[in-house]
């Protein structure tokens, strides 16, 4: 009988995982929203959130996660963004830490502008567990668009990102 429940559970996760890995997020195009947020650590993420700012499909744009010692002149060098634009419409959140402290991070920051609305800007292997931790800190008022960046993930990165995410799931379940 454990044996069988065993095997059971084995090929629910594989299962699981091949349409976690198959079916990775595209980006979101055509929708705007109030807010975009990228959290730090993945190439390419800065980079969307700024061109869909300059596009105008969102108000303002929070990075989340940035360094201490990070500076705003600093990211507006490498990313050849003009200095108006962050001035108006780019805010750097530097309590967060991982995925978890980026959505309170984010919640506060949303709650702060009264937006409604937010994109999502994160890799396409990590945004299943982004957007399921910001859904669980901003709860249902707050409507949040995924928008994945196209990565080339090793296998290893994918399976850690999978295991992580069921984790997560089921101690939110739990209510922790």
């Amino acid at each position: 009988m454990i044996r069988r429940l065993l095997a059971a559970a084995l090929i629910a996760w594989v299962f699981g995982f091949v349409l976690f890995a198959v079916l990775l997020p595209d980006p979101l195009e055509g929708s705007t929203t109030d807010a975009i947020v990228v959290p730090t650590g993945g190439p390419g993420r800065i980079d969307r959130g700024l061109d869909l700012l300059r596009r105008h499909q969102a108000k303002r744009m929070l990075v989340t996660g940035v360094g201490a010692g990070v500076r705003e002149t600093d990211l507006q060098r490498e990313y050849r963004a003009e200095p108006a634009l962050f001035a108006c419409c780019v805010d750097l959140g530097r309590d967060a830490v991982d995925t978890r402290s980026n959505a309170g991070e984010t919640a506060a920051w949303l709650r702060q502008h009264g937006f409604h609305t937010v994109r999502l800007v994160t890799s396409d292997w990590h945004l299943a567990r982004a957007r399921m931790e910001l859904r669980a800190a901003v709860g249902a008022q707050v409507v949040v668009l995924g928008d994945g960046v196209p990565s080339e993930p090793r296998l290893m990165t994918l399976v850690a990102e999978y295991n992580k995410l069921l984790l997560r799931r089921v101690l939110l379940w739990v209510g922790l």
